[in-house]
């Protein structure tokens, strides 16, 4: 630019009284000096919008930043520069709306929970206190009549076990760390076994349930855990079916993995409703929970165990079928 500014003015003729005659001398004169001052001038304007720039982007994410401590349903907005860091914001934004609506939704089911259980620990507590003053106060009663009420009480009694079963299991799923303790286990055989255990549950609905398993089947498991996911399985199945239909179970080894299935004839689940079957403390029917002893958290424990022997469980319903299938690792 100096040299430009050398030739254009070299081309024209000046006049001494020019004004602009004698500024171009004394620059001529003191042009290092010039230059430098040239130099330092455009150091500091470039250096100050930068700056500045950068100071007005910093402002812009630490409000961001801000908004994320109370995130709204409204989208955090930043200059155009900016809409790298305003998509990763509004992202976390959502990530954190979304886990605090996920706590909110569990802490409620939770204490849903909690109040159904307290009424129905209530409900039995006072029938067996009505039957045992009976007992008491009425020393006359004919056997069988003392028979009669001994047995409502005990039954009575027994639910109230349930209850508080389900209110340890409740602890034990929230505050627990899962451990296992593998060995060989003659899968076959304990399907076996629980599948006949819910021998009278069946029978009261009027059910079948028809095995299909083939002549050997070894798995390197926790037998314990695993009889308590096919328990909450055959469980939900007998609750939820169709009476007099037949609960088919199914089991087969391929790829190095072993599939079971439990399928049975009943109402198709939604599915918005499917897709939260393993969450916790949710339940299918809730006017039917109290009433079963389900607490909501038998397929989320069972899920729990099964991904701790690195398998995985999923459920599909469809035509007035419900599927729930279990796959693990040999």
């Amino acid at each position: 630019m100096v040299f430009m500014g050398v030739l254009v003015c070299s081309s024209v003729t000046w006049y001494a009284g020019s004004p602009l005659y004698q500024l171009l001398t004394w620059v001529r004169d003191y042009i290092v000096f010039v230059c430098a001052l040239t130099v330092l001038a455009g150091w500091v304007v470039i250096s100050y919008v930068f700056i500045g720039r950068s100071a007005r982007d910093m402002e812009w994410l630490l409000a961001g930043a801000e908004e994320l401590a109370h995130p709204t349903a409204s989208p955090i907005r930043l200059p155009q520069t900016l809409q790298s860091a305003e998509d990763q914001l509004n992202l976390v934004r959502e990530q954190a709306l979304l886990g605090a609506r996920t706590a909110k939704e569990a802490e409620q089911r939770k204490n849903d929970l909690v109040v159904y259980l307290a009424h129905d620990l209530k409900t039995p507590l006072t029938s067996v206190i009505g039957y045992l003053t009976l007992l008491r106060d009425e020393p006359q009663l004919s056997p069988e009549m003392q028979a009669r009420y001994t047995g409502v009480a005990l039954e009575k009694a027994e639910r109230l076990e349930d209850l508080i079963n389900e209110f340890f299991d409740i602890t034990r799923f929230s505050l627990s760390h899962l451990e296992l303790e593998k060995r060989d286990v003659d899968l076959k055989r304990l399907l076996e076994q629980m599948c006949s255990e819910f021998g009278p549950v069946l029978a009261r609905r009027q059910m079948t349930c028809a095995l299909d398993l083939p002549g050997e089947l070894r798995l390197i498991c926790d037998p314990d855990k695993m009889a308590r996911v096919f328990d909450n399985l055959l469980n939900n199945a007998c609750h939820y079916a169709y009476p007099g239909s037949t609960l088919y179970v199914k089991a087969w080894e391929a790829d190095a993995q072993v599939t079971i299935t439990f399928q049975n004839a009943g109402a198709t689940i939604p599915p918005e409703k499917l897709s939260r079957m393993f969450e916790q403390f949710f339940r299918l029917d809730p006017s039917r929970g109290s009433h079963t002893g389900n607490a909501g958290l038998g397929l989320a424990i069972a899920k729990e165990i099964v991904e701790a022997h690195g398998g995985a469980i999923t459920a599909q319903s469809a035509q007035e079928q419900v599927v729930f299938t279990v796959t693990l690792p040999l």
